[in-house]
């Protein structure tokens, strides 16, 4: 049995979301900025325009792809522009400027109707208010989007039921969200924003509200269902721990400008500046430097050991450790498609992690 994290998706020929220089300006006469009418300044002269005459950006310029299958974190401060991008990517908060693009589709340029449509059959949503309708039943909750699409109440309450099931509340489904825990009460919000079966899912800071022990438990849960879906994931937190354990790739926001895009890893041991460097201070090494790093590369010859447990290459080296009980002295480090790539050995795992905490880490 292969143990460890699920293999990052490797870049795909075409995202399932990209965003392309997105702004959005809040104050009266935002949209002068970007009219062919206005001026074209560099964006550092164009900030200190707006701030000067009372607007506020809290969305400068950001552009970044995001894979099919790919969990995608944003976070940074409170004020940091994260939350309003994301309500950008679904014109739940109208962009300024730029585009936002689904499987190429420019959803700017979608009519009011169309994007009704893309809201109701690709976008699944979650933020940090549970937002359950207090007089409906759990059942009925979940069912409650397929109803405003019109799906029959056999089908709606069948998928519903398949739902609940999955978020782990079969037996829960006749009661009230008043009679639920809060942790009960955001798998019901899981529950309804995956019944439409949405392309890309977006998560505003899902867990926040929640107890550390709760919490904890929430990222497992979500977890599970992403090795089960494959969804297209923008997911939003301030907490950066919680963004190194979910993410294949995080970017890092201040002051509505995205600093660094990068894996975990990355992040960690190459941090483009000090406000970086900053958030990633206090994280252990061994919780995002990866087995594939610290491997030695497979030998010509070199095949399966059956005695070797086999780890997958993105597990951490924290989750590899654990491996290492009894007789066992090495693992074989595997990809996506079981083939063996190396070995990782505990001299190993020390050398990469004395390395990294040097500065000499591998990128």
């Amino acid at each position: 049995m292969i143990n460890g994290s699920q293999m990052r998706p490797k870049p795909a020929a075409e995202p399932k979301l990209s965003c392309r220089n997105l702004w959005r300006v809040f104050g009266p006469n935002a949209g002068y900025y970007f009219d062919t009418t206005g001026y074209r300044v560099e964006r550092a002269a164009l900030l200190q325009r707006m701030r000067a005459e009372g607007h506020i950006p809290a969305v400068v310029d950001a552009s970044f792809d995001v894979a099919p299958g790919e969990i995608f974190v944003m976070m940074g401060l409170s004020g940091s522009g994260k939350s309003t991008l994301l309500r950008c990517l679904s014109r739940l908060v109208e962009p300024s400027a730029g585009q936002v693009l689904i499987d190429g589709d420019d959803l700017m340029a979608a009519s009011p109707a169309r994007l009704i449509e893309i809201r109701r059959h690709k976008m699944g949503m979650v933020f940090q208010s549970f937002g359950l309708l207090p007089h409906l039943t759990v059942l009925e909750n979940v069912a409650f989007p397929l109803r405003a699409q019109g799906v029959s109440r056999t089908r709606r309450r069948a998928r519903a039921a398949e739902m609940i099931a999955l978020v782990g509340l079969e037996g829960r489904e006749n009661a009230f969200p008043r009679e639920l825990s809060g942790g009960q009460q955001q798998r019901v919000g899981i529950a309804r924003s995956l019944a439409v079966e949405p392309d890309i899912w977006f998560l505003d800071e899902p867990f926040s509200a929640l107890d550390p022990l709760i919490r904890r438990q929430m990222q497992d849960e979500f977890i599970r269902l992403q090795r089960q879906l494959h969804k297209t994931i923008v997911f939003v937190t301030h907490d950066f721990h919680e963004a190194l354990r979910i993410g294949d790739r995080v970017a890092i926001m201040k002051d509505g400008m995205i600093v660094q895009i990068g894996t975990p890893e990355q992040l960690v041991l190459d941090p483009a500046d000090s406000y970086v460097a900053e958030f990633t201070r206090e994280v252990p090494v061994a919780k995002v430097y990866r087995a594939v790093s610290a491997m030695e590369p497979r030998s010509a010859g070199d095949g399966p050991h059956p005695a070797r447990p086999k780890v997958l290459a993105d597990t951490t080296l924290d989750a590899a450790l654990a491996h290492f009980r009894g007789d066992v002295e090495a693992l074989d480090v595997v990809g996506d498609d079981g083939r063996i790539l190396g070995i990782l050995t505990p001299r190993q795992i020390l050398r990469a992690m004395n390395g990294a905490a040097g500065g000499e880490a591998r990128q």
